[in-house]
């Protein structure tokens, strides 16, 4: 049984096929109606849990779509509709699923809520987002870079905003995947500083710069997140925009980078905050292949779980 619970905690040579295996799955859905089924049906007969104590689009739609193409079912559930860590332990709910599902997903807030469903759960986790950590969108992202650009090995990313988690998976992939990885942000919002030692460890370059247009200077791949969190108060909002606004990414900031360089983001964006639209909707931005690739990472992420 294969949890996927972080890009560190998985191994390189298993990231690596679960990102040859979801080129392989998009290709061969090429052409198709969306609700048309896979060729390969590997999850007939099984039973998946979606848990949102997050509210959730992407992670939603692309799960529940991928299950169903790989021919399984779903069971949708929000925080609302259980006791998770409130009537019944989360240890508890583990074991009481496993007797009636395959496979769960969780998108939470806390990593400890996720760590014990993985701990009691006796089927596989997979992380659907933390407030630490973002695993599948950062699989996607690889992907949707190998797919335009060839491998990310030896590559550089530079990440403009905040240091949030989406940073720190992305922290974790360029230990795993061998790329550099930059980061250009206020001090106030600077990533956990054990993501960055931890992927120095592996033998790659992790810098912080706090002058944007020198960080992104030879870089193949810019990336932003939003700025801010729907749970942010406003008077947070006002205070992460004012530290923020020296680091969105425009097309005069774009100018540093290499010519080709791809723009990246995980969506929902607040156009015109931390990205221009010029940037989003031009020549190099793949956000919404990004957003697609969620559903075939994803799917081969499952298969990796379930070893099917």
């Amino acid at each position: 049984m294969n949890h996927f619970l972080d890009i560190d905690k998985t191994d390189p040579a298993a990231l690596r096929s679960i990102i040859d295996q979801a080129a392989a799955m998009k290709s061969a859905r090429a052409g198709r109606p969306k609700g048309t089924p896979d060729d390969d049906q590997p999850l007939a007969g099984r039973m998946v849990a979606l848990i949102f104590e997050k509210p959730s689009t992407r992670t939603r739609v692309s799960f529940d779509v991928g299950v169903r193409q790989m021919g399984g079912q779903t069971l949708v559930l929000s925080g609302g509709e259980m006791q998770l860590g409130h009537g019944e332990t989360i240890a508890d709910t583990a074991r009481v699923m496993s007797r009636y599902v395959d496979l769960i997903m969780i998108r939470t807030f806390e990593e400890d809520t996720l760590l014990e469903m993985a701990e009691h759960a006796t089927v596989p986790v997979i992380n659907g987002l933390t407030n630490r950590t973002h695993p599948c969108q950062i699989m996607a992202d690889v992907m949707t870079f190998e797919e335009h650009r060839g491998p990310i090995a030896g590559r550089k990313v530079t990440w403009c905003g905040d240091g949030n988690n989406v940073f720190a998976s992305f922290a974790h992939a360029a230990g795993q995947f061998g790329f550099d990885l930059t980061f250009s942000g206020p001090e106030t919002l600077d990533p956990e500083r054990g993501f960055i030692d931890a992927a120095r460890a592996k033998g790659v370059t992790v810098d912080i710069d706090r002058n944007p247009e020198r960080a992104v200077t030879g870089a193949d791949l810019v990336v932003t997140d939003t700025w801010i969190s729907m749970h942010d108060s406003q008077t947070a909002k006002e205070r992460r925009h004012n530290q923020l606004r020296p680091y969105q990414v425009n097309a005069e900031l774009m100018k540093h980078a290499k010519p080709d360089a791809l723009f990246m983001h995980c969506l929902p964006a607040h156009r015109g905050e931390e990205a221009t639209n010029e940037v989003m909707d031009g020549p190099n931005s793949v956000v919404f292949d990004e957003a697609e690739n969620r559903l075939h990472a994803q799917k081969a992420i499952m298969r990796y779980c379930l070893g099917v």
